[in-house]
């Protein structure tokens, strides 16, 4: 039995620009996948040479062995797409979206009925069914738009960050459905660049950045690569410019970054490193205004990797 998502040395340039380079991955039928990493990584990049919106520059990859190269058609129909941008019409009542976009797939008469009632009840807006989208909010739009991609029942669904910009509880329905779509079997390929989605989701986790994927496994297996080291996020009252230069020099530090105006540091002790953190900072005439010790978690593991913080 083939993959259900097979990528293999996928590469795509815009010029001078390598937007994704060597890219390889899979998935098994019946699994979660998710694509970590932060804006400009390269994954919408990846998601849309996946589904045939972009061609590689170089690579393939197959959709339940399809070659999207070679049988783009057949790799198509295997497969519902969810882009981050709505791709609905706001004129249209949400019944009336679903009902054109099952067309698109070929549904006619009963059938389109049918399948129309059985998504707006998984996406939970079978209440709403006669109102325009326009009128909708942005998380109740991207249940629409999930919804558009399970009409014609696709063994693969790719949701290419579906939670971004909602609220917490549409946020929360989305996940949910991703949880079920996949208990009945379906594959799931899912970007986004929040840590904690991946890890609640994902039966694999591709961790990727400037292109390129730079781990991959579950979620276990990432978190080992740190080995026994913790993640220290401080705050102090002086310029993170003047403070970080001195603290990569302390013994026990192995990669410092800052990101929203906290500076992350991956220790080996936080017991022994912490004192030289704070003794530094007072040769420097700083103060720590904050500290805050965290085990390790796929943010520790992008920085890393990657020696930066994942939300950059």
């Amino acid at each position: 039995m083939p993959k259900a998502i097979e990528v293999n040395n996928l590469k795509k340039s815009f010029g001078e620009l390598q937007a994704v380079q060597g890219v390889s991955f899979s998935a098994e039928a019946g699994e979660v996948l998710s694509l970590l990493g932060p804006n400009g990584a390269g994954k919408s990049t990846t998601i849309s040479m996946l589904s045939g919106l972009l061609a590689p520059s170089d690579g393939d990859a197959s959709i339940m062995g399809h070659s999207i190269s070679r049988e783009p058609l057949l790799a198509k129909s295997a497969l519902g797409v969810v882009p981050q941008d709505i791709a609905l019409y706001p004129d249209l009542s949400a019944r009336e979206n679903l009902d054109f976009w099952g067309k698109m797939y070929g549904l006619r008469g009963g059938a389109l009925k049918t399948r129309v009632g059985e998504v707006l009840e998984i996406i939970g807006l079978s209440d709403r069914q006669k109102d325009k989208v326009g009128t909708f909010s942005g998380g109740m739009k991207r249940r629409v738009n999930i919804g558009a991609a399970l009409l014609h029942k696709p063994k693969v669904i790719i949701m290419d960050e579906p939670t971004v910009g909602i609220d917490p509880q549409s946020r929360r329905h989305i996940l949910d459905n991703v949880k079920l779509l996949n208990s009945q079997g379906m594959t799931v390929l899912y970007t986004t660049h929040y840590m904690e989605e991946a890890e609640e989701l994902s039966n694999h986790i591709a961790i990727m950045d400037k292109g390129k994927i730079v781990a991959m496994g579950t979620y276990r297996e990432l978190i080992q690569l740190v080995g026994g080291q913790t993640r220290i996020d401080l705050s102090v009252n002086i310029e993170k410019e003047r403070i970080i230069p001195a603290w990569k020099t302390v013994e026990g530090v192995s990669q410092i970054d800052s990101t929203n105006g906290t500076i992350s540091a991956i220790v080996t002790d936080s017991n022994l490193v912490l004192p030289k953190l704070f003794e530094t900072a007072a040769k420097l005439n700083a103060r720590i205004t904050s500290v805050e010790i965290k085990e390790p978690n796929l943010e520790t593991v992008f920085m890393h990797l990657t020696g930066k913080a994942l939300r950059d």
